[in-house]
């Protein structure tokens, strides 16, 4: 059974820490993109930044760019998100999600997502 489980949210203050995870069952991690995206209530799913299957290039988008980093432990078969200098805007419900096809912030693109786990970033 393909499932993608995160993990690593919770309730932070601003200009705290979080790592998330997203652990794959079913599948290798390494064969697909790996994108996390965020959703904030009212708001449309916004793409946070993705690593690619082969050599690990990275993006972010440009909210977070020196604050969250993502990595891969294909040992593990997990990606992370660490993410720094949280500020309120990054309150949002966090998803990763895989793509066999293309590297991409588009959520369409994306075959397999996860559940979610809620970020609060306040005082």
């Amino acid at each position: 059974q393909v499932q993608l489980v995160e993990s690593g949210g919770g309730l932070v203050q601003p200009g705290g820490s979080l790592r998330l995870s997203c652990a794959a069952s079913g599948f290798t991690l390494d064969d697909y993109v790996i994108g996390w995206f965020r959703q904030a209530p009212g708001k449309e799913r916004e793409g946070v930044s993705y690593i690619t299957s082969r050599d690990g290039s990275t993006y972010y988008t440009e909210s977070v760019k020196g604050r969250f980093t993502i990595s891969r432990d294909n040992a593990k078969n997990t990606v992370y998100l660490q993410m720094n200098s949280l500020k309120p805007e990054d309150t949002a419900v966090y998803y990763c999600a895989a793509s066999a096809i293309v590297a991409s912030m588009i959520p369409v693109w994306y075959k397999y997502w996860g559940q979610g786990t809620q970020v609060t970033v306040s005082s």
